[in-house]
C-alpha cells in the first residue's frame, strides 16, 4: 500500500508540475524547477531535516496539518511515503517535462479546432502521446524511492512493520545477520539493474509516438 500511495502522489503532483514547467512561461520558472530538483543534490539526511522543518508537528506546514486535521506525518507510514516521494519526484518531473517539450503541439491544436476542450485534449491526445515518458519516469522514480535511506530514517524512523523499508532492514541486518543483509542487497541490485536495462532505449533517444526527436 505504501508503494501504491507513493506512485499516486508522484503522478498527481508530478505530471501537473511537469506540464506547468514545460508549457506555461512565467517569471521564476527556473527557480521553481531548481526547487523541484533540489532533492537530487541534497544529502538525504538534510532532505529528512527539511521535511521535519516543513511537515513536522511544529513545522511550517505540519503545525496546521496537526491543528486542523489531526494529521502527524513523522514516524508514520505516511511519513515514509512523503519522504520517498520527496526524493523521487524529480525523476518523474524531469522525464515528463522533457517529453512535453519535444511533443508536437500541432496535434493538440488540431484536436482543439475539432471542438475538444483543454482537459479533453490533454487527457485523450497529449497524455497518451507522452505516456512512454510518463511510464519511464514513474518506474525510475519508483526505483529511486525503493533505495531511499537517509530521508526515510530521519523523517519516518525505522519501526518494524510500519516504517522499516528494505534499505533500512539491510543496514540493520549487517549488525546481526550479514547473510540476510547480503540477500536483501542483491535483491535491490537486481531490481535497480532491471530498471536501468528497461529504460536503456529511452535514454539512448528512442522516439515515442507523437513525440519529435
Amino acid at each position: 500500500s505504501k508503494r501504491k500511495s507513493q506512485e499516486l502522489l508522484l503522478v498527481l503532483f508530478g505530471v501537473p508540475l511537469a506540464w506547468l514547467l514545460a508549457r506555461v512561461p512565467f517569471r521564476g520558472r527556473s527557480i521553481v524547477r531548481s526547487l523541484c530538483t533540489l532533492s537530487m543534490v541534497l544529502p538525504p539526511v538534510v532532505g529528512g531535516v527539511a521535511l521535519f522543518f516543513a511537515l513536522g508537528r511544529n513545522g511550517l506546514f505540519g503545525q496546521y496539518l496537526d491543528r486542523w486535521f489531526g494529521l502527524r506525518l513523522p514516524f508514520t507510514m505516511w511519513g515514509v511515503v512523503v519522504a520517498q516521494t520527496f526524493v523521487a519526484m524529480p525523476f518523474l518531473v524531469l522525464t515528463v517535462e522533457a517529453a512535453l517539450r519535444q511533443y508536437d503541439t500541432r496535434f493538440d491544436d488540431a484536436a482543439r479546432t475539432l471542438g475538444g476542450s483543454k482537459w479533453y485534449v490533454f487527457r485523450r491526445v497529449t497524455l497518451p502521446a507522452v505516456r512512454p515518458a510518463l511510464v519511464a519516469g514513474a518506474v525510475l522514480a519508483w526505483a529511486r524511492a525503493l533505495g531511499e535511506f537517509g530521508a526515510t530514517i530521519t523523517f519516518a524512523g525505522s519501526y518494524p512493520g510500519t516504517t522499516r523499508t528494505m534499505p533500512l532492514a539491510t543496514y540493520l541486518a549487517l549488525e546481526v545477520d550479514p547473510q540476510r543483509a547480503l540477500v536483501l542487497s542483491l535483491v535491490l541490485i537486481v531490481v535497480s539493474f532491471a530498471v536501468l536495462v528497461g529504460l536503456r532505449d529511452r535514454w539512448l533517444g528512442a522516439g515515442t509516438p507523437g513525440v519529435e526527436g
